[in-house]
């Protein structure tokens, strides 16, 4: 029971009736209105917001209950709520069992998803002033990160605003039918394709229990995932409390679901009541063993100098088949998969060419645009191993419509980690999933080689530009 005062009522947390699986909460709101006013728009957005089975209010006349005025949410498609007709209150009968369960049930069969699926459901939502198609570029990216955390997609929402909403990306009454339609669709989760401050990420969750993340969390999810070696661990979960760190506010909903990623993953779930104080502890902690096991890269990669073996670098975006190329050129096995970011950890093989002449070919963490920063910081370490290649082969998906823009990522994130002055050849990948014509256009165009990697027979172009990279330059150095 809450007893307000003249000016309203003030609804409490209701952490003890959790939405979960449901699609209605198992509460009913039954209030007065002293004026016998019919339902304010702040009832209806409630009923919708939390997600009441009924709210009613019960006009009050000399004292004494006058009519009764009922409204209650309808399954996805259709109008967002139902107003019944005003009734007297005496005279006012509802089974109100079989009409819930009757609701509800037509609910669950609104919605586009088995209800057996255990997966997060996810809502996207994009919010720029971007010109529409590089949103939308961003958006399906946005969508295969999704997938690639086991997140089940279930709509896309992008706006373009005259201008971002400080408080909430877009306007506040945007943001309340966002979070009405996502939680009539069966969403558990908001992922924001733009990066949210700490005090966005608050104020969109002071409006709905549905988690909300952004592009990082997201991305920062699918890295605890991936992370196989201690040296990725360590580097994922210093990343993942970087981020956190000024999202620490102390009480509220915002960091109590954030904390918990998107299943749980990384360092744990941590009680609101963790300060600051212990999150640096663990961040000094976790750099000094990040700088531990960067000696003892080090000392490998002083024995690999020390044998005088070239080593060449797989680089490339996230997904281009790097491992795959790997498995391929060195007979080995490395994980792959299907997803962004399937591979964290470096992996090094050797491979022999002609005349009794080996290199090194290291595989690496996949790069994306936006990386969030405090990621890209802490793979820096992941990433200086590049610093000592002969040679970078830059892997590109040729069927992937958005290969320039990728080309464009990779150059730029050289760029900050003063790599890009290396010697590199670019190689397209998955000449199989695109016409013949087009693979011929793209090796001339960017003076390139072309391969599948899960085809060793389209390897000799490759092969000969390693070679030639390699060792003629070499050569010409023996000479001088």
């Amino acid at each position: 029971m809450i007893v307000g005062d003249a000016r309203g009522i003030f609804i409490p947390a209701l952490e003890d009736y959790p939405l979960g699986r449901r699609a209605l909460r198992g509460l009913r709101l039954i209030h007065t209105h002293l004026q016998e006013e019919t339902l304010t728009q702040d009832d209806l957005t409630d009923l919708a917001l939390l997600r009441f089975d009924l709210v009613a209010a019960i006009g009050v006349r000399d004292g004494l209950p006058g009519n009764i005025h009922v409204a209650h949410l309808m399954p996805a498609g259709k109008e967002p709520f139902e107003i019944l007709h005003n009734q007297n209150f005496h005279s006012f009968d509802l089974d109100f069992i079989p009409f819930i369960e009757s609701l509800e049930e037509e609910m669950e069969r609104s919605r586009h998803f088995n209800p057996d699926d255990r997966r997060e459901r996810a809502i996207l939502v994009s919010v720029s002033k971007r010109p529409r198609y590089e949103q939308e570029d961003s958006v399906a990216e946005l969508d295969e990160l999704a997938r690639s955390s086991d997140l089940l997609v279930l709509d896309t929402v992008i706006q373009r605003p005259k201008e971002i909403n400080p408080r909430y990306l877009m306007g506040e009454g945007k943001i309340k039918d966002l979070v009405i339609n996502a939680l009539s669709k069966g969403a558990t989760i908001l992922v924001f394709d733009q990066e949210l401050s700490p005090s966005q990420v608050k104020a969109i969750s002071e409006l709905t229990e549905l988690k909300v993340i952004d592009r990082s969390q997201l991305i920062l999810d699918i890295f605890a995932r991936r992370a196989h070696s201690r040296d990725g661990k360590v580097q994922v979960e210093l990343a993942q409390l970087k981020y956190r760190l000024p999202r620490l506010t102390g009480k509220g909903t915002a960091m109590s679901r954030l904390m918990g990623g998107i299943g749980g993953r990384g360092p744990g779930e941590m009680k609101l009541e963790i300060d600051r104080r212990r999150v640096r502890d663990r961040i000094t902690l976790l750099e000094k063993e990040l700088r531990s096991l960067g000696e003892a890269r080090k000392q490998r990669k002083q024995r690999r100098i020390e044998t005088g073996i070239p080593i060449v670098s797989i680089i490339g975006y996230t997904n281009a088949g790097k491992s795959t190329l790997l498995n391929s050129l060195t007979k080995s096995y490395v994980f792959v998969e299907d997803k962004l970011f399937a591979t964290l950890d470096t992996a090094s093989r050797r491979l022999r060419f002609p005349r009794e002449r080996d290199v090194i070919v290291t595989d690496t963490v996949g790069f994306i645009r936006d990386l969030p920063k405090d990621l890209l910081t802490a793979f820096r370490a992941t990433l200086e191993e590049l610093e000592d290649a002969d040679l970078l082969v830059h892997l590109i998906d040729a069927s992937n419509p958005r290969f320039e823009q990728q080309i464009d990522s990779v150059q730029n994130i050289l760029r900050e980690l003063q790599l890009h002055e290396k010697p590199r050849i670019l190689v397209f990948n998955k000449i199989d999933k695109i016409p013949a014509e087009e693979t011929g256009n793209l090796a001339m165009r960017y003076d390139a080689a072309t391969i599948c990697a899960r085809d060793p027979s389209t390897f000799n172009p490759l092969l000969r530009a390693i070679e030639d990279n390699i060792w003629s330059e070499k050569l010409v150095e023996t000479e001088v």
